[in-house]
């Protein structure tokens, strides 16, 4: 029922231990913030941007969220398109919000120059990524995308991040 039920996800690393990735500090996991696109693609649906929670959920990786990006994941979980998934789900917004909230880190983002005039919201997950210090910033959005990185901070789709891992595809368990 949602993220607040703990999966079983001990077994990921035995399965699929993480290599030494090239991304991150020396012995620490990856410090990775979501753009909201990959979080909905994570949560509703299989593939790269799932692997990664699931990376997150085993500690293999380190997720990091402020409350502007929390509202926009609210907002947009709400929009019509996204109804029938969740019921299907059998979840509800709240369920996502909250169990994405317990599982990623809670940063308080400064305001920054706006960056990405064509979708300021774009902005939220800039000052995320500052905040959080960041080691990749993954995203869908072809705006943040274009950029290539964002102070330092590269900004890849999950399916690239991954190899760059390392990681091979995780079976999925189905669960949201």
């Amino acid at each position: 029922m949602g993220l607040t039920r703990r999966t079983q996800t001990s077994s990921i690393l035995t399965r699929y231990p993480q290599k030494s990735p090239p991304l991150g500090r020396k012995g620490a996991a990856v410090r990775l913030v979501f753009d909201t696109n990959i979080v909905i693609s994570a949560l509703l649906w299989h593939g790269a941007p799932r692997h990664l929670l699931h990376l997150a959920r085993s500690s293999a990786v380190q997720l990091f969220t402020s409350l502007p990006l929390l509202f926009e994941l609210d907002e947009v979980l709400r929009r019509e398109k996204f109804r029938v998934r969740l019921q299907e789900a059998q979840v509800t917004a709240d369920d996502l919000v909250l169990g994405y909230a317990a599982l990623a880190t809670l940063v308080e983002p400064s305001e920054i120059t706006p960056v990405v005039l064509s979708d300021p919201d774009d902005d939220n997950v800039l000052a995320c990524a500052l905040a959080a210090n960041a080691d990749v910033l993954v995203s869908g959005d072809r705006h943040l995308l274009q950029m290539g990185a964002f102070s330092a901070i590269p900004i890849l789709p999950a399916d690239v991040l991954i190899d760059q891992m390392g990681q091979e595809s995780i079976p999925d368990s189905g669960s949201v």
